[in-house]
């Protein structure tokens, strides 16, 4: 029981509104209890920093048993699943690049050769070394190979035919992480100014009853949609350019593609997440709500999409999520053009989905808006 002097302390006059006024506010409530244990359950299950099962090509020229046998021992490293042969590196070039796959193992003609005459066979392994943590994987998986493979080799023959897998990082010769964080912080800014901002923005004008000045105008919702979009529109093409201006002098991250390009992918980017914002303005009330409900997609945005860990060390169940992140798409369009100098013909499938992500949400915004104060 609280004593009656502690009952009159207007203190508790003023927490009983509080509680009260939670205790109706049901939508925040919810999200405060239910953001974190979403956000604790997804991520603790999804985020791993040990990369497996990177999809891998074969150029096998020597086609022999020994040189299949050194492919399986290869690939029961775990750290690589096969995705298919190819003719000649022209090939495998092309399809790494474009992300068909992340790795290839490039087994010479003279490999057999040169372990019948007891000189050292070589093997390659090249790997997409725009994800650090790919090409340390890759590179852990082929030493792990070759040691295991020269093993068998002694204990079936009694000698010990030294074979030596390499492994060429590509794209990112010197494995700089920087070379790989810089495209995706254009990403990341992007989907937290377009999103959380752009909500917030509408949400404030709602609670500050500017809205009333829009409700006796003439103009439509689909306008009053755009008109929201097209000022932060421009100012995530100056983002853009900053980031890639001070990337450039302060990290050297190469520039390898066609600016223009770049600029051109980079608009439905923009526009699906300013939709997006517009979307989630539709469904709170208040700042607090905006921001809430912005953070619980833009954090799987920064950890599920492959900004920060690479998407092959999930479970497929996140990665199906992380499939449905405009930011997923975006970040192979910034390292294809940035790091490995994709022309159009590479990007135009995850230009498309961002096209249509940006149709979508723009459309439900406009749908879910209400020229009103309700």
């Amino acid at each position: 029981m609280i004593p009656t002097r502690l009952r009159q302390w207007p203190f508790w006059a003023m927490l009983r509104k509080e509680f009260i006024q939670m205790r109706r506010d049901r939508l925040t409530l919810a999200m405060m209890i239910g953001i974190p244990a979403i956000q604790l359950v997804l991520f603790g299950y999804a985020i791993q920093t040990e990369v497996r099962h990177l999809p891998t090509l074969v150029l096998d020229e020597s086609r022999t048993s020994e040189s299949r046998a050194l492919v399986h021992t290869i690939l029961n490293t775990g750290n690589f699943d096969l995705r298919g042969e190819v003719q000649d590196k022209a090939v495998m070039a092309t399809r790494i690049a474009r992300g068909d796959a992340r790795a290839g193992i490039i087994i010479p003609p003279d490999f057999t050769r040169d372990l019948k005459r007891g000189v050292t066979a070589t093997a390659q392994v090249v790997v997409d070394a725009s994800d650090p943590l790919a090409a340390n994987a890759a590179i852990a998986g082929a030493a792990q190979a070759g040691l295991v493979r020269g093993r068998t080799l002694l204990a079936q023959r009694g000698v010990r035919p030294p074979i030596e897998v390499r492994v060429r990082p590509w794209f990112n010769p010197a494995v700089r992480s920087a070379v790989y964080i810089v495209p995706g912080i254009i990403g990341v800014l992007l989907s937290l100014t377009m999103v959380l901002i752009n909500s917030m923005a509408v949400v404030r004008e709602r609670e500050g009853g500017t809205l009333e000045q829009l409700i006796v105008t003439p103009i439509d919702k689909t306008s009053l949609m755009l008109g929201k979009i097209v000022p932060f529109l421009l100012v995530g093409y100056v983002q853009v350019s900053i980031i890639l201006l001070l990337g450039r002098l302060l990290f050297h991250v190469p520039i390898q593609g066609s600016l223009a390009l770049l600029y051109v992918t980079t608009f439905p980017f923009i526009v699906a997440n300013l939709a997006i914002g517009l979307f989630v303005s539709t469904l709170v009330r208040t700042q607090a709500q905006a921001m809430q409900l912005g953070f619980l997609f833009l954090l799987p945005n920064i950890l599920m999409s492959g900004f920060m860990f690479p998407r092959e060390a999930m479970p497929q169940a996140a990665q199906w999520i992380a499939a449905l992140l405009p930011l997923t798409y975006f970040l192979d369009i910034l390292r294809g053009v940035l790091l490995k100098g994709l022309p159009w013909q590479g990007l135009v499938e995850d230009t498309m989905i961002l096209v249509l992500f940006s149709v979508v949400f723009v459309v439900l915004s406009v749908r879910r808006f209400h020229k009103s104060l309700d």
